[in-house]
């Protein structure tokens, strides 16, 4: 029996199709209910669905008086605000395709993806950072309040295969990986909203994540919309110990965070009053079973962990219906076509044997390709099969246990990183002869970046931290850092950042 699964068929997304038509298509239905309530510690902010459409095509009619037409990027350099949504989904309904991006990121960061983008305008919020003439007109946060007045644009609807929006990723390169996506990526979603959510028209999904942030999007606000059920997002400078509280104020009956979220909350207290609470959602790192039976007796409910990644977003997880298996990932939704496959060949390999998970370039979920990239686009494919890089085994009952990354790629919060990229800009530091780094564990479930560098004399800790805060977004920045007399090498000079793991933990047990 080889390790395939290929279960049940997800309908063909409608042509034509738009992206954010799609997102708001109950809002005729449902005028008057709360879309989105922003949880602040006194009172909530509330957009009824009506509202919420309005300001969305509102600012799709602002952007085509812009001068901006059908297919244009647009980059957005927006802060922690609701116009962040707004401004991603108005682009969308006119047909432009938004860059959505990490206010962390530095100035050099985002020219690096102007190059590549070249986008024929930035939206941007003060005190975000940008290069001071990015080649393009910027677009203020004032501005595009004040198109949300505008009359309606009409929806730009044509074939669901056409670039809806581009997100990064850091890539095995080193190099972070513009991934664009299809219009249709909106209608696989519908995949996740019994394969995980268990999402209907009358939850409250509470998203733990900042409006910038791409899960925060998809799981926090777009699928909630899609369904016409309300989604609870915390105000910006909530506190983890805030929000049990808001949870239960505003009958949250869903609730979606990092791992490092829920055990920030379970630091507070043992037992946790949630009444209206269904369950919980994790994503973007794995999830320990020290925290998942930690919440389940504090609360009385279950988290369900979904796996996945920027080119396909989750398309493995559990979900009420299909717990899983403990020690496994749960197993691909219903609609996909996944395997474990052998890289060499691209054939699946038998059920239990250790292989490469895969998603078939036949889901409708999987991304156009890398902007600007087609040669790593075409690397990543062994025929239909598209090799997301982590190495895993299937059982017999379709269940995935998780072995470990191909690669080196480390987990800081929920983004992956690649080290690639931290050692690549690292290696311009004065006197600093080589580095490596990985993701390290400081104590249960927590995990930062440490850097292990060679050089002749130590080096000022202050300055190696200027330095990487002047050109790293601060999630890919190294929290520690480590002098060693050499880096630890294979035979055939690989640098072996698992074994950077043992250096950190020796020295931490000698101290």
């Amino acid at each position: 029996m080889k390790a395939l699964f290929d279960k049940g068929l997800w309908p063909p997304c409608p042509d034509p199709f738009n992206f954010t038509a799609h997102v708001l298509d109950r809002a005729g239905d449902l005028p008057d209910k709360i879309a989105l309530a922003v949880l602040g510690p006194s009172k909530a902010e509330r957009w009824s669905y009506a509202k919420l459409e309005a300001a969305v095509r509102g600012t799709g009619t602002g952007l085509l008086q812009a001068g901006l037409k059908p297919g244009d990027i647009v980059l957005m350099r927006l802060g922690n605000t609701v116009e962040f949504p707004i401004a991603y989904l108005g682009a969308m309904a006119v047909g432009l395709v938004p860059v959505p991006t990490s206010s962390q990121l530095t100035a050099r960061e985002v020219a690096a993806m102007i190059e590549t983008l070249a986008p024929k305008a930035v939206l941007r919020a003060d005190g975000i950072a940008c290069p001071d003439d990015p080649g393009c007109p910027v677009i203020g946060e004032a501005e595009l309040t004040a198109m949300r007045d505008l009359p309606p644009c009409d929806w730009h609807m044509d074939d669901p295969n056409r670039p809806a929006y581009i997100i990064y990723t850091s890539g095995t390169s080193g190099k972070p990986q513009a991934v664009c996506h299809a219009h249709r990526a909106i209608w696989a979603r519908g995949m996740m909203h019994e394969g995980w959510y268990a999402l209907h028209e009358d939850d409250r999904l509470c998203h733990a994540g900042a409006f910038n942030w791409t899960y925060t999007l998809g799981t926090g606000l777009m699928d909630p919309w899609s369904v016409g059920a309300t989604a609870l997002i915390p105000a910006p400078g909530t506190d983890a110990d805030q929000l049990p509280l808001l949870l239960k104020r505003h009958d949250a009956t869903i609730f979606a965070a990092v791992p490092g979220v829920y055990r920030k909350i379970l630091s507070q207290s043992d037992k946790i009053d949630l009444p209206k609470l269904r369950h919980g959602l994790s994503a973007g790192e794995k999830l320990s079973e020290a925290i998942r039976h930690r919440w389940n007796d504090a609360t009385g409910t279950k988290i369900y962990e979904a796996f996945g990644m920027s080119e396909c977003s989750t398309f493995i997880s559990a979900n009420p219906s299909a717990p899983a298996r403990p020690g496994t990932l749960g197993q691909p939704q219903i609609g996909r076509r996944v395997a474990i496959i052998d890289p060499d060949t691209g054939a699946p390999v038998n059920i239990g044997e250790d292989g490469v998970i895969a998603i078939s370039n036949r889901d409708p979920g999987l991304m156009l390709g890398y902007w600007g990239d087609e040669a790593q686009t075409k690397a990543r494919f062994r025929g239909e099969w598209f090799l997301t890089g982590d190495a895993a085994e299937m059982g017999e009952d379709y269940q995935i246990t998780y072995h470990a990354r191909t690669g080196d790629m480390m987990n800081a919060g929920g983004y992956r990183v690649s080290p690639l990229e931290v050692e690549a800009v690292l290696q311009g530091f004065e006197g600093l002869r080589e580095v490596g780094v990985t993701d390290v564990e400081v104590k249960a479930d927590a995990s930062v970046i440490a850097a292990f560098y060679v050089s002749d004399a130590p080096l000022d800790e202050a300055a190696l931290n200027a330095f990487a805060g002047e050109r790293l977004a601060r999630y890919k920045q190294p929290r520690i850092w480590m002098r060693v007399d050499d880096l630890p090498r294979n035979p055939n000079g690989k640098m072996q950042r698992k074994r950077l793991k043992d250096i950190f933990a020796a020295r931490k047990e000698a101290c």
